[in-house]
């Protein structure tokens, strides 16, 4: 390792003992959390409302605040937006990071203060480095560079000042630490570009020759670029371009579709795969340990938990959990206040805990993206599942998919109808519908109820999409860039709807 990277390594490790404790004491770390934050929100506009200078108490605090979500912060956000300060955090907010496409079709505009920035998004990029670091010491990955697969960002139009809005990613990118910014690969101009198509063009051509040790992004735009940097060298190993890659950090998705692809495309036994929820609301866990397939909840960033069981959901003071209070195996929503001036603030995730000391979580789906058209309460993770192993059994590998209800008008009955494009299509389609509905059965005891007999609901329609199918989508929509997701599961037609518009279809 590089006398640079030592040091950098040194600095990272300097944290642990951080660590230790949040882990040993999680809800007196939550405890602590939670009071510097109503310290700190006491004089905004929003603390002088909730009288936050009374506030004793989580209790005091949960009876006498509302969960909200967006759009219970949007009037604050507009007039800040507008230039006005000290609404939802005292400290002037002159970023924000501009989410869309899952959990509304309108843009969202989330603050980003200084405290966010330092103490949750980068502290969260940093221990991600500092665990993988401490499961591979021999690991060179600071003797190259990072690739990091950044959105765009223009200024504020409404606001007169020096303001910006822009992809999380692009926020961080533009104020990264200095010694961050000697890691990350490709230069500026090019990671934070918003026309996608000459984005990933110059992307391949100017990372081909760099020393590329790790990855970050998305894993549909990861793809994207790898098959660009193919069609750049003419290789077919992304080891024989970059031969000391190491680490793919990827959030954003669920994993499990995409791995087998990723296996093809990186044929190495040095390559390691790391999980980061790091959403524009805040960076929330990470998977320490690689070993396992969950992340763990990190609560030391400026984030203030609660989780929701989601028959509270709805509700304007619902029952709600400290990190205490939360046990395995059961779905919560996640309810966030933070240091970026969201408060009770539903992020749209649910998870459920697979451990409870120290805090370890998967994600589940979205509370707003789930099929329960018939009663089945189909969540995404269950067709990640479902998808891989019906993958996995048929030799295919898949691009991206989505899932809807499909009512018939001359039945009380119904399906779901599934858009796939296939990277390899399956030799029998029919064969591999009946596979996919095997495994959603195998994962989701309520769809496998609704199925039996085909008494209230029949097997699903499959229906495989040409290549490129969703990048156009994307593209038509304004949805090219790393916040942007194809959405898996729908509870209406809407989507499937506007992809129908501009393909054909193979059944």
């Amino acid at each position: 390792m590089s006398i640079f990277g030592s040091l950098v390594t040194w600095y990272l490790k300097k944290r642990i003992p951080f660590v230790e404790f949040m882990i040993e004491n999680p809800a007196e770390t939550q405890q602590q959390v939670f009071t510097k934050l109503i310290n700190q929100a006491r004089y905004t506009d929003w603390g002088v409302h909730y009288d936050y200078k009374s506030i004793k108490t989580i209790r005091d605090y949960k009876e006498r605040v509302p969960v909200g979500s967006y759009e219970t912060h949007k009037p604050y956000i507009d007039r800040m937006m507008k230039g006005e300060q000290n609404l939802l955090w005292p400290t002037d907010i002159t970023w924000f990071a501009k989410s869309s496409g899952t959990t509304s079709a309108k843009s969202k505009f989330i603050p980003v203060t200084f405290d966010s920035l330092e103490d949750c998004h980068f502290q969260g990029g940093k221990d991600a480095l500092m665990f993988y670091q401490l499961q591979h010491e021999g690991s060179k990955i600071f003797d190259g560079k990072g690739l990091i697969m950044g959105g765009s960002h223009q200024i504020n139009k409404y606001h007169e000042g020096e303001s910006y809005y822009g992809d999380l990613s692009a926020v961080m990118m533009e104020n990264m630490p200095f010694w961050a910014q000697y890691f990350r690969t490709p230069e500026l101009s090019i990671a934070i570009m918003d026309n996608w198509d000459e984005k990933i063009e110059k992307m391949a051509r100017a990372t081909s020759f760099e020393d590329v040790t790790s990855i970050s992004g998305v894993p549909t735009w990861t793809l994207v670029l790898i098959e660009k940097l193919f069609e750049v060298t003419g290789k077919k190993n992304l080891i024989d371009i970059w031969p000391n890659l190491e680490l793919y950090i990827h959030g954003g998705v669920s994993f499990v579709p995409y791995q087998n692809r990723f296996k093809s495309l990186i044929k190495s036994s040095n390559m390691h795969y790391m999980e980061t929820y790091n959403a524009s609301e805040g960076f929330l866990g990470i998977q320490n340990d690689l070993k396992r397939d969950d992340m763990m909840l990190m609560l030391d960033y400026g984030i203030f938990y609660e989780f929701m069981p989601m028959s509270e959901y709805g509700k304007e003071f619902p029952q709600t959990l400290t990190i205490d209070e939360v046990k395995t195996n059961e779905s919560y929503a996640v309810v966030i206040s933070t240091n970026a001036g969201l408060w009770r603030y539903i992020i749209g995730d649910t998870i459920k805990f697979t451990q409870v000391h120290p805090p370890r979580f998967k994600i589940t789906g979205r509370t707003k993206h789930f099929i329960n058209a018939f009663g089945e309460e189909l969540v995404i993770e269950n067709a990640d599942f479902a998808i891989a192993k019906s993958c996995e059994e048929h030799g295919v590998k898949i691009v991206d998919y989505t899932a809807a209800p499909l009512h018939f008008n001359e039945e009380k009955i119904g399906t779901h109808e599934w858009l796939i494009e296939f990277e390899k299509q399956p030799e029998d389609l029919a064969h591999f519908t009946e596979t996919l509905d095997k495994y959603l059965k195998m994962a989701n005891s309520d769809y496998e109820a609704k199925r039996y007999k085909d008494m209230a609901m029949i097997k699903p329609i499959v229906k495989s999409v040409p290549q490129g199918t969703f990048y156009n989508w994307l593209r038509r929509n304004g949805k090219l860039g790393g916040q942007h997701k194809v959405p898996r599961l729908s509870n209406n037609r809407d989507y499937i709807v506007d992809i129908f518009k501009h393909l054909t279809v193979t059944v």
